[in-house]
């Protein structure tokens, strides 16, 4: 049976129990502060960005099978481009 999306949108909210599901057992693991967008944007920009032909069954493993560290340091690399700067003034 070949299922189609129309959209990210649609993808995502398909794949979300399984985005939940990884997320607690970050959570579990001591990552507390990967949030579900986190894992997202993980697979989307970094594993399945050249990916073809990706079955339902294959996202959803990918997303319980990845080790928990490299979703963190994709966090932390994202988190390093954010321009930081100290602040002087309630804005």
């Amino acid at each position: 049976m070949d299922v189609e999306f129309n959209s990210l949108q649609e993808l995502y909210n398909r794949i979300k129990p399984a985005l939940i599901t990884k997320q607690n057992e970050m959570k579990r693991d001591g990552y507390p502060y990967i949030k579900i967008e986190d894992i997202w944007n993980f697979f989307k920009e970094v594993k399945w960005k050249k990916a073809t032909d990706l079955e339902l069954y294959d996202m959803v493993s990918d997303i319980l099978n990845t080790d928990n560290g490299i979703i963190d340091n994709y966090l932390k690399q994202k988190l390093n481009l954010v321009n930081r700067r100290v602040y002087f003034e309630e804005e």
